[in-house]
């Protein structure tokens, strides 16, 4: 019998990291993973990933629905620039690395270098449909709608990996579509409405979806394939790799801004109608993006899974409390729907119970 390779597991815990770092989904799992038991470290990490999670829509919400006229181009610059400065600042004064050592790891790990900017450029386009969606939607029809990504990582994973999904997998899948449709239900005296701005806010959340369904199976596919030969595996710690991810992300939303924003940023700077709530969320999403990503460690997926369920249920109970969101009874059978599904996604060794 062959001996299991002693980099696999970190291996395969460094390419879960990039991917959480890029805000994607999982890819179906296999069932062979063992359960464990929540600690409370496993619980502290779901109550901090579920108010990450939450606050992050909420704070959108709060900025977007007056729909302030800056550029989204800036928010995700300054967001991935916080993000470059703060793993630096670890790297240098807490690892007390030589700054010599980053070039070193990009000289190494260049293959990845160029490789990581599908995914970051997959990333920079869901962080600026975010500003767009929850400016025309309230939070918690955001909150259920994106998680249709778990959908298209399927989808994907079967088209390009030809990975099979698991009987509640399937079933999962079913509920989560009924779900979403439930909850982007709007009744009022004349029954079902609906208008332009709802419209395009969910078109936004759904391209957020497919671009987090897509970065993830390329993940899988091409990086981790990758970077399992690389000589950089288990050698450097995990703020290299977000200095390796907001360096392209930089790149890639620097060369979108000079085509796409070239004019507003010469006649009126970049950061230009730049208010407080606008820094917030540009640290709301750096910071909480590194604290996800480092306590990766000691969440599986199905802590990770409870997290989301938990985000779902307290973002639309905070935006009904905060923005006077109204919910109906269908948007509460949809809910149900839709944590059933990610439970049921994310859980282990169910299939067994399908009859």
């Amino acid at each position: 019998m062959e001996s299991p390779s002693p980099n696999r597991a970190p291996r395969r815990l460094e390419n879960e990291r990039i991917a959480v770092s890029l805000g994607q989904p999982p890819t179906p799992h296999s069932s062979k993973e063992k359960s464990a038991a929540v600690t409370s470290m496993g619980l502290r990490v779901l109550v901090l990933l579920a108010v990450q999670n939450s606050s992050k829509n909420l704070l959108l919400r709060f900025v977007m629905k007056e729909r302030p006229q800056f550029l989204t181009s800036a928010a995700v610059i300054g967001s991935e620039f916080t993000k470059l400065t703060l793993s630096l600042i670890y790297i240098l004064f807490v690892e007390k690395r030589p700054p010599g050592s980053i070039a070193q790891y990009f000289r190494d790990d260049y293959k990845n270098t160029i490789l990581v900017a599908v995914p970051a450029s997959a990333y920079n386009l869901q962080t600026s449909l975010e500003y767009i969606a929850l400016a025309n939607l309230d939070a918690a029809m955001f909150s259920v709608l994106v998680q249709a990504k778990l959908l298209f990582t399927a989808t994907f994973a079967y088209i390009v990996l030809r990975k099979k999904l698991k009987y509640v997998q399937v079933i999962s899948l079913v509920l989560l579509t009924v779900g979403v449709m439930l909850c982007n239900m709007k009744f009022n005296a004349q029954g079902i409405q609906g208008d332009k701005d709802t419209f395009k806010g969910i078109c936004a959340t759904l391209g957020i979806a497919i671009s987090s369904g897509f970065a993830s199976v390329y993940t899988e596919k091409v990086i981790k394939a990758s970077r399992a030969t690389s000589p950089v595996s288990g050698a450097y710690s995990l703020a290299y790799t977000q200095v390796q991810l907001a360096v392209m992300s930089l790149v890639t939303i620097g060369i979108y801004a000079i085509i796409h924003d070239f004019r507003a940023i010469i006649s009126y700077g970049l950061f230009h109608n730049f208010n407080l709530g606008a820094f917030l969320t540009v640290l709301n999403s750096a910071i909480g993006g590194l604290i996800v990503a480092s306590v990766l460690k000691y969440a599986d997926s199905i802590l990770k899974g409870y997290a989301t369920a938990v985000s779902v249920v307290m973002t639309g109970v905070l935006s009904m409390v905060l923005f006077g969101t109204e919910l109906h009874t269908v948007y509460f059978m949809g809910i149900v729907n839709v944590v059933v599904a990610v439970l049921l996604y994310n859980g282990k060794n169910l299939d067994g119970l399908v009859c």
